[in-house]
């Protein structure tokens, strides 16, 4: 039985050490389509990613005696790590070839794969890179909507496109985790709707003491651990 994500001294994000630690370590990896003539919006990417991990967390495999099923149990209780690594051509089709969902946003392809051992990636996803995961947006993303799921980043973090889809994958995580069944299978039903941001310098701070899910990062790779990172800002969550 999974324990409980809410309790704060239990989270999969502290970055002290705690009893998750003891735990067999798992890795959920995501595979980004990166095409040199073609690359995805980074928002784009960013939001199709946090998308992939709702969709495995809901997908039948998933749950109960699902196929996938021990495998998610065993992943959510260590540590929640996530890779995110890129492909393309030949590379993708190979990633595509293994067991997994692919979530499709408007430019971005993202495969989301159940979750392995942190040493026993499959041989298809351990060679692909996890660098030159570097994206733009040609042009500034559109103001979220205010009635819709809202995964806010820390404007003060620099993080590569590859770390934020990993951060943009845990805020949607612990949205879920947070969200009674009914509300869960309305945001499945409705095919996941979220928009990413960067928040304002000034609203950042309300948002972190808002009692809102909070992502305290690891500090695995590229930013110092307890680094808060984003901030879901789900409706049903609102205070």
């Amino acid at each position: 039985m999974t324990s409980d994500p809410s309790v704060p001294g239990d989270s999969p994000f502290r970055s002290e050490r705690t009893a998750r630690d003891e735990a067999p370590q798992f890795v959920l990896p995501l595979v980004v389509r990166i095409e040199k003539a073609a690359p995805p919006a980074r928002t784009d990417a960013l939001e199709t990613a946090a998308r992939a991990v709702l969709t495995i967390l809901g997908d039948e495999r998933s749950l109960g005696d699902g196929e996938w099923a021990g495998a998610m149990r065993d992943w959510q209780d260590a540590r929640i790590r996530k890779v995110v690594r890129r492909a393309r051509g030949a590379e993708w089709r190979r990633a595509e070839a293994l067991p997994g969902i692919t979530v499709t946003g408007k430019s971005a392809e993202v495969r989301v794969f159940p979750p392995v051992p942190l040493d026993g990636w499959p041989k298809d996803l351990a060679r692909l890179q996890v660098s030159g995961t570097d994206l733009d947006d040609p042009e500034p993303p559109v103001d979220a909507d205010p009635t819709a799921p809202v995964l806010w980043l820390n404007p003060d973090l620099d993080m590569s496109a590859g770390k934020t889809m990993a951060q943009a994958g845990h805020g949607a995580q612990l949205a879920w985790w947070e969200l009674s069944d009914e509300e869960r299978a309305a945001w499945r039903d409705a095919g996941y709707p979220l928009a990413v941001r960067t928040a304002d310098p000034g609203r950042w701070s309300e948002l972190t003491t808002s009692g809102l899910p909070l992502v305290r990062d690891a500090g695995f790779t590229e930013i110092a651990p307890g680094s808060c990172t984003v901030v879901a800002d789900h409706p049903a969550l609102r205070r």
